[in-house]
């Protein structure tokens, strides 16, 4: 089966294209670097000639409000339409649990405006709502950080390995489209502030983290439930312990 991947060659893009690949299926790693531009359409109709399963893991290049809605919508109407002619069979999204929750996030709701254009689009799909990666646990640290202090919410988090994110993806991909979502988490839950600080202990950090209610996360205050699954998630195999022991350090 030929399965193209929009954004195949990042993190999880790179990681699902292998898993799929080692499964016998004919993998495109799709992305500008490799000719193929959603938000252009460069390459994209050469690239879904045959194809019967898309993966969308594209990703805006700006965080900007405006920016990474006209990305999102733009990237998403190309993609869906050109999928149409191709007369593809599966789109899977990856997107992310509490995307509906945050509306004062502008990437939350870009994203929401990416799902709505999947379920509006008349192709089979399914949705793969993530919690947030473990690897993303430096980014959020450094986004909190004053000096030496790093100020962050007390809501819950229950981030997910990248490893689990790719089988997870895969086997949405290999799978019948639910027309619906998926949820996806990592096996344990704690409040980000209490994460951040384990991280940066693990890697012998000296920032002090102060546990913050009203801290903003990326532009936006977060409740205790706001980023984690009650929905019966799926729920990965890799806990924060090992996967700190098997990830290689810049």
């Amino acid at each position: 089966m030929k399965i193209v991947i929009i954004g195949g060659t990042g993190l999880i893009g790179s990681k699902t294209a292998e898993r799929l690949g080692k499964k016998g299926h004919e993998v495109v790693a799709a992305a500008p670097n490799t000719g193929v531009n959603t938000i252009t359409g460069e390459g994209l109709a050469e690239a879904l000639e045959n194809t019967e399963v898309v993966i969308d893991l594209a990703n805006s290049p700006s965080f900007e409000d405006k920016a990474v809605l006209e990305f999102f919508q733009t990237s998403g109407r190309n993609l869906m339409a050109a999928e149409k002619k191709a007369g593809v069979k599966h789109h899977v999204a990856l997107s992310i649990v509490g995307t509906d929750r945050l509306p004062d996030s502008g990437y939350l709701r870009a994203k929401v405006a990416q799902e709505k254009i999947i379920r509006e689009s008349g192709i089979p799909y399914t949705i793969v709502r993530s919690t947030q990666f473990l690897e993303f646990l430096g980014g959020i640290a450094q986004a909190g950080t004053v000096g030496e202090t790093t100020h962050l919410s007390t809501g819950y988090l229950q981030p997910i390995a990248s490893d689990d994110v790719a089988d997870f993806v895969a086997d949405a991909a290999l799978g019948a489209p639910t027309n619906g979502l998926i949820e996806i988490s990592g096996p344990e839950r704690a409040r980000l502030c209490d994460f951040v600080a384990r991280y940066l202990k693990a890697i012998g950090d000296p920032r002090t983290v102060v546990a913050d209610p009203n801290a903003q996360y990326f532009g936006t205050k977060l409740e205790d439930d706001s980023l984690v699954s009650n929905n019966h998630p799926r729920v990965g195999r890799i806990d924060f312990d090992r996967w700190f022991a098997t990830t290689p350090r810049k």
